[in-house]
């Protein structure tokens, strides 16, 4: 069984990677792309809004969040809004789960383990909080996770704030809870900026190991998409 493909897309703009996802999805229900992939990405910021976003969870009009650079988008992911900004690793898994195990439940949890095992090695204790998807440490939220399931193949994923500006997040009522105080790995340990600047590889490679110990397969990087996007 092949391992996991690991294509690190550096710093992209939200609409590009979810055509890309939505394109990878598809060509993974149909065969035309034969093994599991997880896609890593940093975006510019922007807001998405899942499949049970409130109107009450966007107080600030989209006119208003456009006009400050940042963009809206509306997906079918599941959840409320989310933001995702520069600072943030997000993981994008389109793993289809035949070859894993088709209970979503299972899935998301093995999300939040990854992240929450991560999160460990980062000297940062994470943990669940029950009856809410995501990753927690001291009652703050640090992670955020939304999925969608085509024929399950999965797509959209995990959002990790390892020294994302948190106050764009008042923009938003994250993941539509009221009052949820968020929070990023540079934070949690007090650094300054010249020592945050060290977190973003660590986080990375603290993520990939947890992917394997998680997933139980190994993950390889510089998979070029090339070949696939144009068969």
């Amino acid at each position: 069984m092949s391992g996991i493909g690991v294509v690190d897309l550096g710093r992209r703009r939200y609409g590009d990677v979810l055509a890309l996802q939505r394109d990878l999805c598809r060509r993974r229900m149909t065969g035309s792309l034969d093994r599991d992939v997880l896609l890593l990405v940093e975006h510019e910021p922007v807001v998405t809004l899942g499949r049970s976003t409130k109107a009450s969870s966007l107080p600030v009009p989209t006119a208003a969040l456009e006009a400050r650079g940042v963009e809206v988008f509306e997906v079918e992911r599941g959840g409320d809004v989310t933001l995702h900004a520069p600072g943030q690793l997000v993981a994008y898994p389109v793993f289809d789960l035949h070859g894993w195990r088709l209970d979503l439940h299972w899935y998301l949890r093995q999300l939040e383990e990854v992240l929450i095992r991560a999160l460990g090695t980062m000297g940062v204790p994470a943990e669940r909080n029950p009856g809410k998807t995501g990753v927690w440490t001291g009652g703050r939220k640090i992670a955020s996770i939304g999925i969608h399931v085509k024929q399950w193949v999965t797509f959209h994923g995990f959002a990790l704030n390892v020294t994302t500006d948190l106050s764009l997040f008042d923009l938003i009522v994250p993941c539509g809870l009221p009052g949820v105080s968020m929070t990023s790995i540079a934070r949690e340990r007090s650094l300054g900026e010249a020592e945050a600047s060290t977190l973003w590889p660590a986080t990375r490679d603290a993520v990939l190991r947890e992917f394997e110990t998680v997933f139980g397969r190994t993950t390889e990087e510089n998979l070029s998409l090339e070949p696939i996007l144009q068969g």
